[in-house]
């Protein structure tokens, strides 16, 4: 069918084609979702277990062991991590990389009957497990809430009022409330009280736990009437515990005793909190909102923004939320910044255009290039893809590639059409010679990425939609090429008389280029020499190229995180966060400081990994005036920590853009001793110290102290106490024993029995201490049912990697370093270190994230390149011609090395996809070329002017496609993203079209053999040498 004569034959379907672009364009630009960076999911789930009163030890053998055996027998997990500490069993599972978004919710429900499943073969006092499959939830919409002259208790309120509120607006899915104060209800009552009535614990505690306990009391039928019985006497207040009535021991007459008589019950928080948030130096509570899947979450942040507005308007004065985080401003910000740069690529290829084209020109393929821009908007709207640092950087990326097929079909209806020919046959003439070979070569440019449309891995979910959108783009504008741009051109181009044509002489810049083929074809053997050796030492030169993965983030926020002595009590982290907090908002260039103590963050981006719940750990969220200032503010704030807490642990750690995170340097050590691995961690880390690594940490931390009272077993038997009682009586003297809940409304407060402060505590003297004997129905004195206290040490912290115990060495490059560079230099070292039988060494952090991401993509490659390989050959049909083609591809290396060498890029994951996307320009511009020498020869032309002709024709539409595509790029090279892909295009594309123009005339005269003097000896040429075609 002749498409592009149809299009200027019929063109209200041609304009139907124009308007649907346009006007849907516009409106998916208007409407599509906004994000700051493309969803990726998080394919992991935590399961979590209490297990009270146990060691690291215990809860690792008798709870984590038991649960990984189960998971572990899931054919969908691919690595299974634990983290066993007193009471604590925290198991995650990730599972294997082909399971996407749609697929796991199925997954996770195998996961929790598996979990279920093993609940019945834990451990007495073991508490039911708990599978949290939300761990990716990212909340955005970050805020912390502080009411500097109200109680905790208030402050739970305002937050309950304001997620209640929050919850209603259209496109928020969860929101999320951390760093509330726990309330207990204390009943305090002292030692010589109860020992003196001799009312035995059990007693109270019962009394406390069945009173207010929820028990079915039957119905019974009145009348027509069937009434449900509700006795009286539940806890409605303080007061109402307080007139609990008890029964005295014998030592106490037997008497009912009331309880507000011999107890101080009071209202509180929990005397031990487990996180504590303050921001700008004031406690808070954090209030975090997550968005809808799909919505658009700048329309999401500013409706949320409206109702806490309005809620806040009804909230006591005084009451502020201060926001941590706002995605839906950073996204506005990021995205108007990219269609800025998107509209900078259009003008400066359309530029280039009408200076290369002239105006009629420049006009024509720049309206099809806003055309298919425009209609990848619509068709990114239809398919969900949402407008995001990926998607609108992969249009900027396909710029050039956009424009190539509209250049070669208006340049050729240009020079048809001055020659004389009317529009209609231009047209049919160019297009029926090219829509094949420019589809062939569009598919082609489109499969260079297939690498990242098959990966399956986080890396490749986070970039798919830079594949998505070129590959809708590249297609429309093949369409648009053989439709719109024919019409366009009838309009605008106009028709030559056959003399005018023939007094149109070549241009300079084509006779100097016609002298440079015929200077290469001369000379050959020498071109293709030199094309070699440039091809060797830039495989050479590229040994210098500096590596990473994903480049940090321009957003002005960093962490520091900051390590006490593993142990330490959360109260005196705090003090020491507290002075820390201070000093940072004293510092140029501090806008705002947010504090979490004893844990990280809720997730507040997709990049952001919180840090487990530890006592002995905080983190500061510090938001800069500028995120240049940010290395050398963190470079004070360590070199002060360092001076003022030389025994504490700190690190800086900047936002990253793309999946990954955590140490740069990680030396995973596996075994079964502690002690062994240990002493592999500590010589690791005096590795990375010696070779100038900073952040030298590992991940087991220090060893923590124990007091370890030793039970008279023969003594304690004669008098009937057990083990338990022990405990129970050292918890009253110590943070206290649950022994009930008080309800109120929807919630459950904790019933806690303790001694009172001045016998608790660092005021208590355990072996005064007295246990309830129920032999003598009788207190007895600790000291004669325990010999005595000894201090010990303990691995508070057991980490284990698919079952077996692993410890982690990690370490971070100087600021300005290089992590790639670093991991050599500290590589051979490490693993020089002498292994134990039984032993093994992996390596993680930032190496093994890259490695997993590029095989995740190689393994891809192998198919789209088979495909691309078996399209060239079915195009011609032939061998000779692919195998031109494929031999320009690894030369393209020349122009990358240079360009990363002279900019000081690295070569990370981006770049790579940068040279993928290199081998697609290439061979498509490599295949208009060669199929062009071809028409000519089958044309008649002798063989060597054919392929000196054929290249000058392909000479403006290549060099037209790489200057538009070069230039388009140059707004990239300003985003800290996409700068290294920039670099790694411009440069290589640069080379590559040298090699389109110059190798690919080279190669084919010497494939074929054609030799410079054919044209003098025509008919002696023709009857020895084999026509062009070949194989």
């Amino acid at each position: 069918m002749d498409i592009a004569r149809a299009s200027i034959e019929k063109p209200v379907n041609t304009w139907l084609i124009i308007l649907i672009c346009l006007i849907g364009g516009i409106w998916g630009l208007l409407t599509l979702g906004r994000l700051e960076d493309p969803e990726f999911t998080i394919k992991e789930a935590v399961i979590t277990t209490p297990y009270p009163g146990a060691s690291a030890v215990e809860v690792e053998q008798e709870v984590t062991d038991q649960l990984e055996t189960a998971i572990q027998r899931l054919p969908q997990v691919k690595e299974v991590r634990s983290r066993s500490t007193p009471g604590m069993s925290q198991i995650t599972v990730e599972m294997r990389s082909e399971y996407d978004s749609d697929s796991l919710p199925q997954v996770w429900d195998e996961l929790r009957r598996k979990v279920n499943d093993m609940q019945g073969d834990l451990p007495p006092g073991a508490q039911p497990s708990t599978v949290n499959d939300d761990f990716g939830d990212v909340f955005g919409l970050f805020y912390a809430l502080t009411a500097p002259d109200y109680t905790q208790a208030d402050l739970r309120d305002f937050a309950r009022t304001l997620r209640q509120e929050l919850l209603q607006v259209p496109g928020v899915a969860k929101v999320s409330l951390d760093g509330l104060r726990e309330e207990r209800i204390f009943v305090e009552i002292p030692q010589s009280v109860i020992t003196q009535l001799g009312i035995p614990p059990t007693t109270i505690a019962d009394a406390l736990a069945v009173q207010n306990a929820v028990v079915d009391s039957g119905a019974m039928r009145i009348d027509d009437q069937y009434v449900r019985l509700s006795p009286s006497g539940a806890f409605t207040s303080v007061e109402r515990i307080q007139n609990l009535f008890l029964s005295a021991g014998p030592a106490g007459g037997g008497n009912t005793i009331r309880l507000g008589d011999i107890a101080d019950i009071t209202r509180g928080y929990k005397e031990v909190p487990d996180k504590l948030i303050r921001h700008d130096g004031v406690p808070a509570a954090t209030v975090g909102v997550s968005a809808q899947s799909g919505t658009n979450i700048v329309e999401v942040g500013e409706a949320v923004e409206a109702r806490l507005a309005e809620v806040m308007r009804t909230l006591p004065v005084g009451v502020q939320m201060q926001p941590i985080y706002e995605q839906h401003k950073v996204v506005d910000r990021a995205v108007s910044g990219f269609i800025v740069n998107l509209a900078s690529s259009v003008a400066i290829v359309i530029l280039v255009l009408c200076l290369a084209m002239g105006w009629r020109g420049g006009l024509v393929v720049g309206g099809v290039l806003l055309l298919t821009v425009l209609g990848t908007l619509l068709l990114m709207k239809i398919f969900g893809i949402t407008m995001q640092r990926i998607s609108l950087g992969a249009l900027i990326i396909a710029m050039g590639m956009l424009v190539d097929n509209a250049i070669v079909i208006a340049e050729g209806m240009m020079v048809r059409m001055k020659r004389g020919a009317s529009a209609k046959a231009a047209a049919s003439e160019i297009a029926g010679q090219t829509q094949i070979p420019l589809l062939a070569a569009t598919v082609i440019g489109i499969l260079a990425f297939s690498g990242i449309g098959l990966s399956d891995d986080a890396t490749g979910e986070f970039t798919f939609s830079l594949f998505a959108v070129i590959g809708i783009s590249l297609l429309l504008s093949w369409v648009l090429a053989v439709t719109v741009t024919p019409l366009l051109a009838s309009y605008l181009f106009k028709t030559r008389s056959a003399e005018a044509a023939a007094e149109v002489g070549e241009p300079m810049l084509l006779r100097g280029y016609r002298r440079s083929v015929e200077a290469a074809l001369r000379h050959r053997l020498v071109t293709i020499l030199t094309l070699v050796g440039l091809t060797v030492a830039a495989v050479a030169g590229f040994g210098f190229v500096k590596q990473s993965f994903f480049p940090d983030s321009a957003t002005p926020i960093f962490y520091i995180d900051y390590w006490r002595q593993q142990g330490t009590d959360i109260r005196a982290t705090a003090e020491d966060m507290a002075e820390i907090e201070d000093h940072l908002r004293g510092m140029d260039g501090v806008t705002n400081v947010s504090t979490f103590i004893g844990g990280g963050a809720d997730r507040m981006m997709l990049v952001y990994a919180s840090e487990r719940p530890n006592d002995s750990y905080g983190q500061f969220v510090v938001r800069a005036d500028d995120a240049e200032q940010i290395p050398a503010i963190g470079a004070r704030v360590l070199q002060w920590l360092a001076e003022t807490y030389p025994e504490a642990e700190a690190k800086m750690e900047r936002v990253q853009l793309g999946p990954g995170g955590g140490a740069k340097i990680e030396a995973r050590f596996s075994g079964e001793d502690p002690a062994v691995l240990r002493r592999l961690a500590e010589q690791a880390q005096g590795v990375f110290r010696e070779a100038g690594l900073i952040n030298v940490r590992q991940d087991w931390r220090q060893r923590e102290k124990l007091i370890v009272p030793r039970m008279a077993e023969d003594r304690a038997t004669s008098v009937g106490v057990t083990r338990r009682d022990i405990a129970d009586a050292l918890a009253v003297a110590t943070e206290g024993r649950q022994v009930g809940l008080y309800r109120e409304g929807d919630r459950l407060i904790p019933i806690v029995m303790r001694a009172p402060e001045g016998e608790r505590g660092a005021n208590a003297d355990l072996r005064d201490r007295r246990v309830w004997a129920p032999a003598s129905r009788s207190y007895v004195p600790m000291s004669e049912v325990v010999d005595g206290f000894e201090t010990a040490e303990e691995n508070g912290i057991i980490r284990r990697l698919d079952k077996q115990r692993t410890i982690t060495a990690q370490a971070d490059p100087a600021y300005g370093g290089n992590a790639a560079a670093a991991f050599q230099r500290v590589r051979p070292l490490v693993e020089a270190i002498d292994l134990p039988e039984g032993y093994q060494l992996e390596w993680g952090g930032e190496h093994e994230n890259s490695s997993e991401a590029q095989a995740s993509l190689a393994a891809g490659l192998p198919l789209g390149f088979l495909a691309m390989v078996l399209i060239t050959i079915a195009l011609f049909g032939k061998v000779r011609q692919p195998l031109i083609i494929w031999l320009c591809v690894p030369m393209a290396i020349c122009g990358v090395t240079i360009a990363l060498l002279a900019t000081g890029l690295p070569f990370g994951f981006m770049a790579l996809l940068g040279m993928l996307s290199l081998s697609g320009m290439l061979i498509k511009n490599a295949i208009v070329l060669v199929d062009e020498i071809d028409l000519r020869i089958s044309g008649g032309h002798h063989r060597h002017a054919a392929i000196v002709d054929a290249s000058v024709s392909r000479f403006s539409p290549v060099l037209l496609a790489a200057v538009t595509t070069i230039l388009g790029m140059v707004p990239l090279l300003f985003d800290v993203f996409f700068a290294s892909m920039a670099a790694t295009i411009m440069g290589g594309l640069a080379f590559a079209t040298v090699l389109t123009l110059i190798a690919v005339p080279v190669f084919y005269a010497l494939f074929f053999r054609v030799r410079e003097d054919e044209d003098e000896r025509e008919d002696a040429a023709q009857a020895t040498v084999p026509a062009a075609g070949g194989i």
